[in-house]
């Protein structure tokens, strides 16, 4: 607008004047709006600094090499087949070739981390990094380096206690890792690929995982989301107080790299594996004797439970512990001194850390009702189980047989021959001759198996097996003990159909 149109309505300039206020105030409004967003926008956008506490933990955190000479260098996945099991636990240690004078043109190095837990020079890190290894060389984050001494290793926990001679180093102060909780932020600090002190951060995903490595079964995992790879083996897993809750130790991966899922050892499994090793140079653990497995929907409808939980024993070792205390295959481990059970899973820790000789009490569910059994812990380098293989179906030389229709099963006599086998009393089970149903196939059941028991009744032939399923009806499940190559366990057959 012009003057001359300005001039001609001067009620214009009181609009103008009017405006002014009221538009500053908007002004000023939109200002600290922009500037100071709502309290719980903030809140909600809000992400953690971790820059203090890698400031004052880092120093801490070391670099560790492995040396294997003569080409003795172990790899921790060589046993399996990748292309046949593409998604496995794979241990993460960096590794390369390293150029050599010709002497030791074959030297391999396994390269990890590590944290200080004393001023004195104790170094936690995994064992698989230091296993087999030759020497072991410490880097500090000052740049200083030391050969360290192998204190102890333990495979079952992957834990490894190393010392160098020093003293007035940092270290890092221990949390109590049964307080974290999903959802809870955690930070890691290693050597990714040789990246000293690389920073990652994450959530704890979930606790007390289990590995899939049968021999790590001691070890209640967390699992968190961290970006962990190659070369952060050993090094610690940090709450955000910059306390060690756990030693990160493998990834669920199929390509070797980080996938998303992490895993490290509680750090008061690691320190009760340290004690040991420090008094005795070895890790000694408490044993039950039994073989366990989960309570699936299936397996508890057929026990008359309402949900899963607990650890159903499959089998108890003879002379055990276990057999000693009166537990019987069929029983229900709901509870290990006092701890509730929720999975299979739990049972092998709380075991684990109680050394040999401890009193414990086992409550276990048989026939509706609980017990509670005293047990004294046997030693679990002396605890040896069966390992049978089983043979081929002889059907030519079978005894009787019996068909199951509804269960889709042909089981047989055993005969004399596979019963010297596979070590079984006289009057022990029937052996599967033929799977003919869904109902068996689904479940898993296989020719060649040998069913010891139909829900709690032993069975030792082929008519007895056929008199203990017999009584099934439509909608019904039915739990058998089956032993295969060596392994005892339940099967649930069920829900079924009858014609």
């Amino acid at each position: 607008m012009n003057n001359n149109a300005r001039a001609m309505n001067p009620s214009l300039k009181l609009i103008s004047a009017g405006l002014a206020p009221i538009a500053a105030t908007i002004a000023i409004a939109l200002s600290s709006a922009i500037a100071a967003p709502p309290a719980h926008a903030a809140g909600a956008l809000a992400l953690p600094d971790f820059s203090d506490l890698v400031e004052q933990d880092g120093p801490a955190v070391v670099n560790i090499e492995a040396i294997h000479e003569g080409g003795k260098r172990k790899h921790a996945t060589a046993a399996i087949d990748e292309d046949q099991m593409p998604e496995i636990f794979k241990r993460f240690f960096g590794e390369q070739g390293i150029p050599t004078p010709l002497p030791n043109e074959d030297e391999g190095t396994a390269i990890g981390s590590g944290f200080l837990i004393s001023a004195d020079g104790k170094i936690l890190t995994n064992h698989h990094v230091v296993d087999g290894a030759d020497r072991v060389i410490v880097h500090l984050a000052d740049r200083r380096e030391f050969t360290a001494k192998v204190v102890g290793s333990d495979a079952m926990s992957d834990v490894a206690l190393l010392k160098v001679q020093a003293t007035g180093l940092p270290y890092l102060k221990l949390a109590n890792a049964k307080s974290l909780k999903p959802g809870q932020w955690v930070v890691a600090i290693g050597s990714p690929f040789g990246l000293d002190h690389s920073v990652t951060a994450g959530i704890v995903s979930g606790v007390g995982r289990r590995s899939l490595d049968p021999g790590q079964q001691y070890v209640p995992f967390i699992q968190t989301d961290v970006p962990i790879n190659r070369g952060n083996s050993g090094g610690p897993l940090l709450n955000t107080h910059g306390e060690v809750v756990g030693i990160n130790s493998q990834i669920f991966s199929s390509s070797g790299g980080y996938m998303g899922v992490s895993f490290a050892i509680p750090i008061e499994t690691a320190m009760n594996a340290v004690t040991q090793l420090q008094a005795t140079g070895k890790v000694s653990r408490g044993v039950l004797g039994v073989r366990i497995q989960e309570v699936t929907s299936q397996i508890a409808s057929a026990m008359g439970l309402s949900r899963g939980g607990g650890a159903l024993v499959a089998e108890v070792e003879p002379g055990s512990a276990a057999a000693k205390a009166g537990v019987r295959a069929g029983d229900l481990i709901t509870a290990f001194n006092g701890v509730d059970l929720d999975s299979s899973a739990d049972l092998p820790p709380l075991v684990g850390s109680l050394p040999p000789g401890s009193h414990a009490k086992v409550s276990v569910r048989r026939d509706g009702k609980m017990l509670e059994l005293p047990v004294v812990l046997d030693n679990l380098a002396d605890s040896t189980a069966a390992a049978t293989v089983l043979p081929a179906v002889e059907k030519e030389h079978a005894n009787a047989t019996a068909s199951a229709e509804h269960l889709g099963l042909v089981v047989q006599d055993i005969t004399g021959v596979q019963r010297k086998a596979l070590k079984l009393e006289a009057g022990q089970g029937v052996l599967v001759a033929r799977v003919a149903g869904d109902v068996s196939r689904r479940a898993g059941v296989q020719a060649g198996d040998v069913i010891l028991r139909v829900g709690n009744r032993e069975i030792g032939s082929a008519s007895a097996f056929a008199a203990a399923v017999a009584g099934a009806k439509t909608g019904d499940t039915v739990m058998l003990l089956v032993r295969r190559d060596a392994q005892t366990r339940f099967i649930a057959l069920g829900p079924i159909e009858k014609g």
